[in-house]
């Protein structure tokens, strides 16, 4: 069962809206969805909450100490509290995943990415539960960094948001530690709508 979840994201007004904030949009949404407010604690670097589900308590961290240190954040919380590896999810900004989707993935590389680097590095494993939120790529390697520090479109946050309203839906699994049930809830995608049929072409006029 997940224990501990962590939204990566960087603190401040001018990361807020940035793609690469998308695990901080997603705690922030299941702070809403357990009605719980998240607030600073400075022993675990980050802002947190704590609730009681099941008899188990159960954390949301969002670590304040810009992503390339997210580690010490999330193992400063894990091992006051004996959160195992395999007990802690994370939610992050996934460029392989287009917006719209979301994957649960365990263990694994931490593929580049700077905040599972540092969580690799603190924890001492990468066995660890992830939600990676799709944010799409840019097609350049050399535009990725502007890519993530970047707002998207509006197409694009209305395609993360619908995937985050999903992947809510399977917090009960998640914490029953029903993986199985879990991964296909959160990777079920609706299918597209279909497109209305274009009307049919004027019959052109025939000169006089």
């Amino acid at each position: 069962m997940i224990k501990l979840f962590v939204g990566l994201g960087n603190p401040g007004p001018e990361y807020e809206a940035t793609r690469h904030n998308a695990g901080f949009w997603w705690i922030d949404a299941v702070a809403r969805e357990l009605k719980l407010n998240l607030v600073p604690e400075k022993t675990y670097f980050g802002l947190a909450a704590r609730t009681t589900v099941a008899g188990e308590t159960r954390w949301l961290l969002e670590p304040q100490t810009f992503m390339n240190l997210s580690g010490k954040s999330v193992a400063a919380l894990a091992r006051f509290f004996k959160i195992q590896p395999s007990e802690i999810l994370v939610a992050h900004d996934e460029l392989d995943i287009v917006p719209g989707q979301a994957k649960l993935k365990f263990g694994g590389s931490h593929a580049g990415h700077n905040g599972l680097r540092d969580i690799h590095a603190q924890l001492g494993t990468g066995d660890y539960w992830r939600l990676r939120i799709g944010i799409g790529h840019p097609g350049v390697k050399d535009q990725v960094l502007h890519w993530v520090l970047k707002k998207p479109s509006k197409e694009h946050l209305a395609a993360i948001e619908e995937s985050m309203d999903r992947t809510i839906k399977a917090l009960p699994e998640l914490m029953a530690g029903d993986m199985e049930k879990a991964t296909m809830l959160i990777h079920t995608t609706k299918p597209p709508r279909p497109k209305p049929p274009k009307p049919p072409a004027a019959a052109e006029t025939a000169p006089s």
